[in-house]
């Protein structure tokens, strides 16, 4: 609307209000000049307020329930789901790898990224993304990962000769961080990947809601609103026209990931192609929890549904349960890395969407008290309600679970320089620690000033661990080994073998 509304349209709107409880939010209407009453009446209206109220009921349902184990109702997944790449042997890796590579040939791979976060832990107020750790290459994650991707595509076009498919991706961003991110892809030129294969679209919002059901007024003339999680994926897909444009692009298949993971593997050729070999409509990318109460969500079955269950709803007494081997009964800890078949993503995304539970999130939430002013309270006095991306489990017929090694694909970008875990120092030395190990596997020595070979360190990401894998000796201490090696150069390793018997000398940058 254009203007303010007419009377008519005024009371049809406080009706409505007044059918849900929620007339408190026309408190302010006399007090608000003529544009900001356009914008609360065009706000009010466009809500779907028998569909919020809905989602608040399930929500406090959710909320009395919080704290229930689920152990009874739990069982670990079947042995046939759950491929490892320790559990594999080489012949089996290059046989997914390569199914993988045809597919992106073929241009039927996408790839999903969610990156709604600013880095306000990291003392930063721009997207997580463009972030950088300190890496001697000066990189952002968004330009590490974009380069990931076009080496992938150079690896498909090389076993496919004639074929270069490209892989589009998908990046959904947050109201805060979808014009900074925009504005950072334009300005350096979509690193190479080009604007029409670079999807930046925006995730949704849901009002916040008081303890007793009343939508928060955060101003007199807007309503407090926060992101609908990163399970609002599904509804974005949809509303915003993604969806669509996959299957316009003849996409079939899509892997999802977040963005503070220094070292995902964008587009894992490993994970697909297992997950195309066993049938796969739906799969998860899982690490071995580190020790019985590391506080990591595991991936089961609850109540014969497919689930990511949290540290928090289980008991000690499951959570230490073992297998025969001595590993974990509960031992695949959630990463935040999935495949989809578009057919699964679209039965989700048109059928399912709607009936994903929120999750509750208490905060401190600023608001307009009955006088107009803007409290801000000391203590959480309303929800945030979310969804969960990996909700999405429960609908699965064909699921399964792929195992990787901690300390070569998982290392968070979370906290800023001081805390204990997950700093832009651990992410730098993860990196480096893994750049050294591929050197050493490609047979080259790393020669430091003294004109000593350096010596293997060990891994900041912890695998194998007994302690939190952010939480040791080398997640704040700088890494002596600089060694970096530019995604261009290699994806996970390969293509290093002219380094075989030469000795490079430290700091080592291959670009």
């Amino acid at each position: 609307m254009a203007g303010p509304p007419t009377d008519d349209q005024l009371t049809a709107l406080r009706l409505d209000l007044t059918r849900f409880d929620q007339e408190h939010l026309l408190n302010h209407w006399s007090q608000l000049s003529l544009d900001q009453q356009t914008e609360l009446y065009n706000e009010l209206s466009s809500l779907d307020l028998e569909e919020v109220t809905e989602y608040f009921q399930r929500t406090v349902r959710e909320m009395n329930t919080a704290g229930e184990k689920l152990d009874d109702k739990m069982e670990p997944l079947d042995e046939s789901q759950c491929g490892s790449v320790l559990k594999s042997n080489d012949r089996e890796l290059t046989g997914y790898t390569n199914k993988s590579l045809d597919e992106i040939a073929a241009g039927k791979v996408g790839i999903l990224l969610l990156a709604g976060g600013q880095g306000t832990r990291l003392g930063t107020s721009y997207p997580k993304g463009m972030y950088n750790v300190g890496l001697p290459s000066g990189k952002s994650l968004f330009q590490l990962q974009a380069e990931r991707i076009l080496c992938l595509e150079r690896l498909a076009e090389q076993r496919n000769p004639g074929k270069s498919g490209k892989i589009t991706w998908y990046i959904m961003t947050s109201a805060s961080t979808v014009q900074p991110t925009k504005d950072f892809f334009k300005q350096y030129d979509f690193f190479g990947l080009g604007s029409t294969n670079v999807v930046i679209f925006q995730q949704g919002t849901l009002p916040c809601f008081t303890f007793s059901g009343k939508i928060i007024l955060g101003e007199k003339h807007k309503l407090s609103r926060a992101p609908d999680g990163n399970g609002g994926l599904y509804r974005a897909l949809r509303n915003e026209g993604v969806l669509k444009d996959m299957k316009v692009r003849g996409i079939k298949y899509i892997q999802l990931y977040c963005v503070d993971n220094i070292l995902v593997k964008v587009g894992d050729p490993v994970f697909m192609g297992y997950c195309l070999t066993k049938g796969a409509e739906c799969a998860n990318k899982v690490v071995r929890k580190g020790f019985p109460d590391e506080a990591v969500g595991i991936t089961c079955k609850v109540n014969g549904h497919y689930q990511v269950v949290e540290y928090s709803e289980i008991t000690t007494k499951s959570s230490e349960a073992r297998n025969k081997d001595g590993s974990l009964l509960y031992g695949a800890a959630n990463i935040c890395i999935h495949f989809f078949t578009i057919d699964f993503l679209e039965s989700v995304v048109m059928f399912n969407e709607r009936s994903l539970q929120h999750h509750v999130a208490k905060k401190k939430i600023p608001f307009v008290n009955d006088d107009g002013e803007i409290i801000k309270p000391s203590d959480p006095n309303g929800i945030k309600m979310e969804k969960f991306v990996f909700d999405v489990f429960q609908f699965a017929k064909n699921f399964v679970v792929w195992e990787c090694e901690r300390d070569e694909e998982f290392a968070p970008l979370k906290n800023a320089e001081g805390k204990p875990d997950f700093t832009p120092t651990y992410c730098r030395n993860s990196l480096l620690a893994l750049h050294q190990k591929w050197m050493r596997i490609a047979g080259a020595k790393l020669i430091n000033d003294q004109g000593d070979e350096a010596k293997q360190m060990g891994s900041p990401a912890g695998e194998n661990n007994n302690n939190d894998p952010g939480d040791n000796n080398n997640s704040e201490k700088e890494y002596t080994v600089i060694c970096e090696i530019s995604p261009l150069v290699s994806y996970a390793g390969e293509g290093l073998r002219d380094y075989k018997g030469k000795s490079l000398q430290l700091p080592v940058l291959l670009n």
